[in-house]
């Protein structure tokens, strides 16, 4: 049993299957380490639209009362919502309850602290896990209050702050919300745009009843990119179902890899701050740093995950950073992530440039990649090894697994945290060379021959 809880623990958050892995007791006791971790007095808790997502959010903020402090619960909400909270009204803490994209039998928690800075488990969430375990807990002298509050309106606001409204031009935009978040929020933020929106499943229902909420599996976006062409729209939206990832479909129903949103957001903020650092991550295209050094910018390369993009942000005030993943991470927004805000910056870009999303990315979006490819091994280090010795001819970087760098093309292999997997991401300048190159990483990955 000790063992099950712990898996639980994750690199960046708590999830698990409801309730054969994560239930009311463990949200209970989640909550009691979490005030005695911290040592906070004050916890803002938010939900999204899961079955399960009530029960656990009640045992969770129980746990926070009984270990003596106080509880505003802002319902269902977005996780940039909850973020926002946290930061905007100075909460001490913050958990978000939720299991983002993951099927519907799947709940979890997100946990952050003041200024909405995110815990991880090499701080934070490995010292909650194991007061999880022990079980044994201080008795406060009092049990904290609950209030409940919404704050999305206030969210709303905050996001299109962010923007010059009065600047963005009508557009006809669909927005599939997966039954998720967005489905409560983007209506609220329509009402303050020009143009029409058409909404794609805005029922919140954590059944999950027409797709997965997890659009970078291109079968969860198919009902998108469908509308998009089939009513002649300027661009598709899909968010994940606690809405904190945003992609893009652009006018002709092709998807938008987050690299490639990451550099429209980057343009669009360099040219409101000049000189501005942007961090991105290493699986991201050379399209990307190009684009921001093009714009004046300062690129700056990061691992992959919110932790480091963050630390990074922080260490050099930078203005935005961004992942191929979908998380889009902003300074003025506490330097938390948010799908939502990443959207309207787009927007605004658009408006702007007056050109459709596919003519925009034309000229950029010229290499061919992969996606991430997986494939499970017996022998992580010892494959590394061979792919490190096989392609030894090209610059290597070990920043984050293992990155060699060609004039025309370059990978990055890196193990999972949490399975015996390689995680292989391949760009080249040629589809024909994409291919070829691909192949070859794989062969020897794979205990072929190259």
């Amino acid at each position: 049993m000790d063992q099950k809880v712990a898996d639980l623990f994750k690199a960046y958050d708590i999830r698990g299957v409801v309730p054969d892995e994560l239930n009311p007791d463990i949200a209970y006791r989640i909550g009691r380490a979490l005030v005695t971790y911290l040592g906070v007095d004050n916890v803002c808790v938010g939900r999204d639209m899961r079955i399960s997502g009530q029960v656990l959010a009640t045992a969770l903020i129980d746990g926070i009362r009984d270990q003596g402090a106080d509880v505003t619960d802002i319902g269902l909400i977005s996780t940039d919502g909850l973020y926002f909270a946290v930061g905007k009204f100075g909460f001490s803490a913050g958990v978000m309850v939720t299991a983002s994209h993951n099927p519907a039998e799947y709940n979890g928690f997100k946990l952050c602290k003041s200024e909405a800075r995110p815990l991880s488990l090499d701080e934070g969430i490995g010292e909650i896990r194991d007061l999880v375990l022990a079980n044994e807990f201080s008795e406060p002298e009092r049990r904290g209050d609950l209030i409940e509050r919404d704050v999305t309106d206030e969210f709303v606001d905050h996001a299109l702050s962010m923007i010059d409204v009065e600047s963005v031009t009508p557009m006809r935009i669909a927005v599939d919300a997966g039954n998720g978040m967005a489905g409560k929020v983007l209506p609220r933020v329509f009402e303050r745009l020009p143009g029409e929106l058409i909404p794609l499943f805005f029922e919140l229902d954590g059944t999950f009843p027409n797709h997965e909420a997890n659009p970078i599996e291109p079968e969860n976006t198919r009902d998108l990119r469908a509308s998009v062409v089939a009513h002649n729209l300027d661009m598709g939206v899909a968010f994940d179902g606690d809405a904190d990832r945003m992609f893009l479909i652009d006018d002709n129903g092709e998807f938008v890899g987050g690299d490639m949103v990451t550099a429209m957001v980057a343009q669009s903020l360099l040219r409101k701050n000049p000189g501005s650092a942007v961090v991105y991550n290493l699986i991201c295209s050379r399209t990307v740093p190009e684009l921001i050094e093009r714009e004046g910018g300062r690129p700056i390369r990061s691992r992959v995950g919110h932790s480091f993009i963050k630390a990074h942000m922080r260490r050099e005030d930078a203005i935005f950073g961004g992942e191929h993943s979908g998380h889009f991470y902003f300074r003025d927004n506490w330097y938390a992530d948010s799908g939502l805000i990443a959207f309207l910056t787009v927007l605004e870009l658009l408006s702007a440039d007056g050109r459709s999303v596919s003519e925009y990315l034309k000229p950029i979006d010229t290499r061919f990649r992969s996606g991430e490819i997986n494939s499970e091994v017996t022998d992580v280090d010892g494959t590394l090894a061979k792919v490190r010795e096989a392609f030894a001819d090209g610059e290597l970087d070990e920043l984050d697994g293992l990155t060699i760098s060609y004039p025309t093309w370059w990978f990055n292999l890196r193990a999972s945290n949490t399975q015996p997997l390689l995680r292989l991401n391949v760009e080249a300048d040629t589809e024909a060379q994409l291919g070829d190159r691909t192949a070859a990483v794989l062969g020897i990955v794979r205990g072929k021959s190259a």
